[in-house]
């Protein structure tokens, strides 16, 4: 399957598309929200990192949920969870392996084939999943301070969009529940011919690091509510926040064995679910090298349905009409969003020649005035990275854009001692052969191209 893209153009014959997710329309109300701050902050984004805010949240699951228990890995193994802003552990996890995901995937069998869920009526389902959508809303702040301590996210975007946009996802989902409905085919002769809509069985489900908790309920919330059991894959960087929901999910009434939750890593953990022969459908987010690996896999076991979502190096166009300083504006908010972590992000920026040099100066001040820091703190608009693997990977990259002869117009460097905080960084001169051009650097990283063009 191949990566998901998306292209932006700015023009001011053409009015700029409306995001068609309301997610990305909250995100960008925050992004003018930061952009404001931008403007009246005197902080210096040093001190910022310097001075930590600590966290007031107590982590208090880190087992695997089997069953509807949670409980150590079979192995007695653990893992460290990070905190990104000082590479500090602030967790020991359970660490699953496969004789973990077998266990989750004979629950959840154990659940589908013999237990209540697939029987329930929809109109049930969905009372329980708004239970749940409740109770994540009551403990909206603790999850929020939890994705932000063990991400490196803003904690204005976790609390105030993306836990609330959780409560919202589960409460669609669970409308859905008892709206699925079959059909009835026109057919020559006098037969009745129908299609129902039925639960597809035990659904694996591996999440990404970059939104721990959306991610989550985007995977799910539809698996649930269709009838489905579940076992998820939490990212290795990021378990904290999936282990909490799924405690949550208990608290509501679901069913022993229906969502089981498993943390540990891709080569074991994920190797074992997309492989296992008894896993119906196979759900990814993630790198699109480890999305080919997921596919392989479940076409050597059972030949399992599977659902890729990926990357890509998404272009964002400005062409020689547009507004530039609103261009400028889009730009920077669609590249440098969530420390450039998304896999929507605009990481290719075209600008028309005409108004290059006009663009790439303003570009280069924005960047310039990004306050980075602690997220926990008011007006800071990045973060750190979300591990040590990554960080190094977007300092590889920088180094390689200048080694191919573009030029670093600002950042370029760490901020700090520790932490993996990555200085905002813009690159001119860029070309398209170029791997700061090509690959996704999945960091605070802008590469800006110039055209003459739209045409070929």
């Amino acid at each position: 399957m191949a990566a998901r893209r998306f292209f932006s153009l700015v023009s001011r014959s053409q009015s700029f598309p409306r995001p068609t997710l309301g997610f990305v329309s909250l995100l960008h109300t925050l992004g003018r929200d930061t952009q404001r701050s931008r403007n009246i902050s005197k902080l210096s984004t040093a001190a910022e990192v310097d001075e930590l805010i600590t966290p007031s949240v107590e982590i208090r699951y880190t087992k695997n949920l089997i069953n509807g228990k949670f409980m150590d890995a079979a192995s007695g193994k653990t893992f460290p969870a990070y905190d990104p802003r000082t590479g500090e552990v602030i967790a020991h996890v359970a660490e699953g392996d496969q004789e973990d995901i077998n266990r989750a995937v004979s629950a959840a069998r154990k659940a589908f084939d013999e237990g209540p869920w697939p029987k329930m009526t929809p109109y049930e389902r969905s009372r329980i999943l708004l239970r749940v959508a409740d109770l994540v809303e009551k403990h909206n702040d603790e999850l929020a301070a939890l994705e932000t301590w063990n991400n490196g996210k803003l904690y204005e975007q976790a609390v105030n969009i993306e836990v609330p946009m959780f409560v919202r996802l589960l409460r669609y989902y669970a409308g859905w529940a008892d709206k699925i409905h079959g059909l009835t085919v026109p057919a020559d002769g006098n037969y009745h011919v129908q299609v129902l809509h039925e639960p597809i069985g035990v659904a694996g489900q591996i999440i990404p690091w970059n939104f721990p908790i959306l991610l989550f309920a985007w995977k799910v919330g539809p698996a649930l509510a269709c009838g489905n059991t579940v076992v998820v894959k939490t990212a290795e960087q990021t378990p904290l926040t999936g282990l909490f929901a799924a405690q949550l999910f208990q608290e509501a009434g679901l069913p022993p064995g229906v969502l089981n939750v498993v943390s540990g890593f891709g080569p074991t953990a994920g190797s074992a679910l997309a492989s296992h022969m008894d896993v119906d459908k196979i759900a990814f987010t993630g790198s699109t090298d480890t999305g080919k690996i997921i596919y392989q896999l479940a076409a050597k076991s059972n030949l399992k349905p599977v659902t890729l979502e990926l990357g890509g190096k998404s272009p964002f166009i400005v062409c020689e009409d547009a507004d530039v300083d609103k261009a400028v504006e889009l730009a920077h908010f669609a590249l440098f969003f969530n420390q450039g972590q998304c896999c929507c992000a605009g990481s290719r920026t075209y600008v028309h020649e005409r108004i290059y040099d006009e663009f790439l100066e303003k570009a280069k001040a924005a960047a310039l005035r990004r306050v980075v820091g602690d997220p926990f703190k008011k007006g800071v608009e990045q973060g750190p990275q979300v591990d040590s693997q990554q960080f190094e990977k977007i300092l590889k990259y920088i180094k390689s854009g200048v080694e191919s002869n573009a030029t670093l117009e600002c950042g370029g460097d760490r901020i700090g001692t520790k932490g993996f905080f990555v200085q905002p960084t813009v690159f001119s001169n860029v070309q398209d052969d170029m791997s700061i051009a090509k690959d996704e650097i999945f960091g605070p990283v802008q590469t800006i191209l110039k055209f003459k063009s739209v045409h070929k």
